[in-house]
């Protein structure tokens, strides 16, 4: 906040300063006796001085009435009024025995009313027309600080040193409460335009209270679309037919107010009767029946609750004390009901007469009084339908759709007219029915409705102050009032209610007649509400929203529809991660069902390569491994890559892609595991990989090549590396899957060697550069059984059975539906990596002994076969 402006204003305190309401005029009153006018549009210049009074000028106020007119209170006793133009005082108001220390001018255009509070303990009210003191008002017993005309409510408040701040009626002039709040002295009060709030300022702190209804006093006739509503004790009117045709939703609606008239007590309630014919308006005990067209007086009373029956035009009841209610016909006392009940809270209208308790309600039939039932509940409100056949009950927390059947009434009065229906648990602040559904407002803001028990949302209103007046079914709106008499509406098809009102009774035929009147702006919604009702697959032909639409085709396990409109999603769409997400959700549903060619699809376009992995393991579909392999590869999807790799055999391409992804120490111990031959390479490059973190390191780490001896047995696993790649390619049948499990577990190195021991030729008949990691069919026939090599058994090759089943075990994926062999494909990026990196010559292995293994194949052949040829 910035000053902007000081200056010197007077010789002595400054008691009050005031605004006027539409011009730069600024009053300020002080203890130099003298009152100055200030311009801010002209530098703050003082424009006129006033002087008369001969104490310390405690408050002016400006009249609302004549903005050129204020009035002045003064310790000296008197009020004075004076006039902008002129620095002498129109006239004097003297009766206060002590100094006057607050006035206030009268807000309202019928009554031309000052009040005034003193040090004698007293409030005056003054006509000033008169210039004659009215009514004295006794009861502080301290200095009266402040008083107060309120605004929007027919009260007067005054606030006193003695701590109390005392409420009275603004018309009898009688005290209505006195609130004392124990803060010490009460030196001001103020109330806020528009709004019930009241501030109270105390010597210990600051109050802040409400006072009356929040909601605007006005009906609405649904019949004629007239609105009545109450402006202080006026009473005007307005038609809401046709001019909310072209209104936004949310947006003022233009109306034309018509005064009515004036009431002679202040309204707290206006009501219209069932067929709109008369408007009751209650306050202040009392209640006056006036025609609704021209306002004139049919019937009035003192009454401390009023409610129209349902039934009869001029049929009404009133709660006249806490233990009386009196029954009128046609205008007229017809019987007097003193319920069993030790206090009546309040009544309530409708089909039936409603009677409140503390804990329950009990109703009275209209007709002869009787009574019909009690239920332990204690209701806010009580709303009964057009065809008195339904009544919803609104408690604190929750709603009650009771049926009510009058039929079921009997002698014993044993059976209850009354059935539970549905328990919603929402706030409704005002509401009404439309054929079977309940159109109301909530407490947070929203428009809602309640149909079979659910809840459906019209809209969000922006703002929170607006109270639900009604719903015309001719315009297709319900309309919102606030405190400032502001006129809202928000469009809702009455064709909806009524299609939602025929489903809920069953009534299908007449539902398809009027949903093909119901534009497809609305089908979507429409769609909602019969999944909530459980027809779901009516809701999927209604529905025109493609997310609703396939959610519902999941549920129904309609897997073709989902997939046709996930295939008809537009291209521009497809890039979402809803997109995605939808194909896995069809994707699950389709595994789930066993439509594996569906689910492999949905896995495709979802891009879900774990789901592909799964299903291509589990249908044994190699070429699908392979393909998945290298887009796992260029999607950077590494897990799924290596473990495609693994499953086909292709160690050398999980080695590279170890390599590749710079996990250069599990690439190490994946080639000591599986390509012994590539531990040196490995070695070097992860020597040269840690170097760059720790020299010390980095030397510490051993190559075969030269610490042979921290190497056990690695002659021999150089052999059943060249072995397993032989071998790799053969199918074990998923028929010997309980004689081949086992040699998943067996250790191969100590197999080899103890078959070694035993004397047997272990030597592997493939060509040597195969060890080097070369594609075996480079040096290798075209692919045939592995136990059928040139017609020979594995045994002729110097393999048993099990050694040879457990060489292809491991890791190759067994029972392959394709009998081609499986290997890195020749233009495979890794293959060239194991290239580039034997041409480097510092990676470069140790000779290979003087005896090829293509010699020792041959001499294996020789000897047990005889065949001197080297034709393998």
């Amino acid at each position: 906040m910035e000053k902007v402006k000081e200056y010197e204003a007077h010789a002595d305190y400054i008691r009050y300063v005031e605004i006027h309401p539409s011009q730069p005029l600024l009053l300020s009153s002080s203890d130099d006796m003298s009152i100055k006018l200030w311009n801010w549009e002209n530098n703050w210049e003082c424009t006129t001085s006033y002087e008369g009074h001969a104490h310390y000028v405690m408050m002016t106020r400006f009249n609302c009435k004549d903005t050129n007119s204020f009035a002045s209170a003064s310790l000296d006793r008197s009020i004075k009024v004076w006039g902008l133009g002129s620095a002498q005082p129109h006239y004097t108001l003297e009766g206060h025995e002590r100094g006057v220390n607050c006035l206030d001018y009268y807000p309202g255009g019928d009554k031309p009313y000052l009040i005034s509070g003193a040090d004698d303990k007293t409030v005056k009210i003054w006509d000033y027309q008169t210039k004659s003191c009215i009514q004295t008002l006794q009861g502080h017993s301290n200095n009266v600080c402040a008083v107060l005309f309120h605004p929007s409510l027919p009260v007067l408040v005054s606030a006193s040193e003695d701590g109390t701040v005392r409420i009275w009626h603004a018309t009898t002039y009688r005290a209505e409460t006195t609130l004392n709040y124990g803060l010490e002295r009460a030196w001001s009060i103020a109330a806020a335009q528009n709004s019930n709030s009241l501030a109270i300022g105390y010597d210990e702190g600051t109050v802040l209270i409400k006072m009356g209804q929040d909601s605007p006093v006005s009906s609405l006739d649904k019949h004629m679309g007239k609105l009545v509503w109450a402006n202080n004790n006026d009473i005007l009117t307005a038609s809401l037919r046709g001019v909310s045709a072209d209104c936004v939703d949310g947006q003022r609606v233009p109306l034309v107010s018509k005064d009515m008239g004036s009431c002679e007590i202040f309204p707290q309630q206006i009501q219209h009767n069932c067929n709109g014919r008369f408007l009751v308006v209650c306050g202040d005990g009392e209640y006056i029946i006036y025609t609704s067209q021209a306002l004139r007086n049919k019937a009035f009373g003192s009454a401390l609750d009023f409610v129209w029956s349902a039934i009869g035009t001029g049929d009404y009841a009133i709660r006249e004390s806490l233990t009386l209610i009196k029954i009128f016909k046609n205008f007229k006392e017809d019987r007097t009901i003193n319920p069993n009940l030790p206090a009546i809270e309040k009544i309530f209208g409708g089909g039936c007469l409603g009677v409140k308790g503390a804990d329950c309600i009990c109703f009275f039939n209209w007709n002869d009084g009787a009574f019909l039932c009690k239920i332990d509940v204690s209701p806010m409100h009580v709303y009964w339908n057009d065809t008195l056949d339904l009544v919803l009950m609104s408690c604190e927390e929750q709603m009650y759709i009771l049926s009510y059947n009058p039929d079921a009434i009997d002698q014993s009065e044993e059976s209850d007219p009354f059935e539970l229906q549905h328990e919603v648990f929402e706030k409704v602040s005002n509401g009404q029915w439309v054929g079977d559904c309940f159109l109301f407002s909530s407490n947070t803001g929203k428009l809602c409705y309640v149909v079979g028990g659910n809840i459906m949302t019209i809209c969000h209103t922006d703002n929170g102050n607006l109270h639900f007046i009604g719903f015309l079914p001719k315009e297709d709106r319900a309309y919102f009032i606030d405190r400032s008499h502001t006129v809202t509406s928000y469009k809702f098809l009455l064709n909806v209610m009524q299609y939602q009102t025929a489903v809920v009774r069953q009534d299908f035929d007449r539902a398809n007649a009027i949903l093909v009147q119901i534009p497809e702006s609305e089908h979507s919604a429409i769609a909602k509400f019969l999944e909530m009702q459980g027809y779901k697959d009516v809701a999927l032909q209604v529905s025109r929203d493609t997310d609703h639409k396939f959610d519902l085709a999941i549920e129904l396990n309609q897997l073709d529809i989902a997939k046709q409109l996930l295939e008809e999603i537009p291209e521009k769409d497809r890039e979402s991660s809803d997109y995605a997400t939808k194909w896995k959700r069809l994707g699950d549903m389709a595994l789930s069902q066993g439509n594996i060619e569906l689910a492999e699809k949905c896995a495709l376009e979802a891009s879900d390569l774990p789901c592909l992995l799964m299903i291509y393991t589990s249908n044994a579909n190699a070429e699908g491994l392979h393909s998945l392999a290298n887009d796992a590869l260029t999607k950077n999807c590494l897990n799924v890559a290596f473990i495609a790799f693994l499953l086909l055999g292709k160690v050398e391409a999980c080695l590279e892609l170890l390599v590749n992804a710079k996990r250069i120490p599990e690439a190490a111990m994946f080639a000591r595991t599986y390509l012994p031959s590539q531990i040196s390479r490995v070695v070097k490059l992860w020597k040269q990989d840690l170097s760059n973190t720790s020299k010390k390191a980095a030397d510490a780490l051993a190559d075969p090549e030269q610490y042979a001896n921290l190497f056990p047995d690695y002659n021999i696993a150089l052999k059943v590396e060249a072995m397993f790649k032989q071998n790799r390619n053969m199918k074990i049948p998923a028929s010997e899957y309980l004689s081949a499990k086992d040699d998943l577990d067996l250790d191969l190195i100590e197999s080899f060697k103890a078959r070694l021991q035993a004397g047997e030729d272990m030597t592997p008949p493939v060509p040597a550069d195969n060890i080097l990691g070369q594609d075996d069919d480079e040096n290798m026939t075209p692919p045939v059984p592995a136990d059928n090599i040139l017609g020979q058994d594995d045994d002729d090759l110097g393999l048993d059975d099990d050694l040879s089943e457990e060489i292809s075990a491991q890791p190759a994926l067994t029972n392959m539906e394709d009998d081609s062999a499986i290997v890195v494909d020749d233009d495979d990026p890794l293959e060239d990596n194991i290239d580039d990196d034997l041409k480097d010559p510092s990676l470069q292995k140790s000779p290979a002994p003087d005896t090829s293994l293509q010699d020792e194949a041959d001499d294996i052949l020789n000897d047990d076969f005889n065949d001197d040829d080297d034709d393998w």
